[in-house]
């Protein structure tokens, strides 16, 4: 599944530009420790959280990750969103849980292992 079919089915708000190429995401990450996510995410994943600050864009960046969801309605910081078009991290909002967009994820194939990155 693309990253703007997610978007669409899902119906996540938009707050920077979404890749030209867009990517095909077939695994995810959750987690709102940012040390956990260093050790643990696989490059390409999409990242769901409720952390807004900008010290998620460094770690997005550092993992090329493919995006980070931003959940409960939380409103990204205004110096994350800078950060985040300096870095080409796209960043994505929802009003849902983490828990329900994981779930939604997974019925639309993302999987939460590394091998599925590497699969897809």
């Amino acid at each position: 599944m693309t990253l703007s079919a997610i978007v669409q089915q899902l119906g996540f708000t938009v707050f920077t530009p979404l890749p030209k190429e867009d990517p095909e995401i077939t695994c995810g990450y959750a987690s709102d420790l940012l040390s956990d996510v260093l050790g643990r995410a696989p490059g390409g994943a999409i990242w769901v959280t409720l952390q807004s600050h900008p010290n998620v864009i460094a770690v997005a960046s550092l993992l090329q990750l493919a995006a980070v969801v931003i959940v409960g309605g939380i409103m990204p910081e205004e110096t994350t969103l800078a950060r985040a078009h300096e870095a080409s991290v796209t960043v994505l909002s929802t009003q849902l849980s983490t828990f329900e967009v994981v779930g939604r994820l997974y019925q639309m194939g993302v999987r939460g292992d590394a091998a599925a990155c590497l699969d897809g």
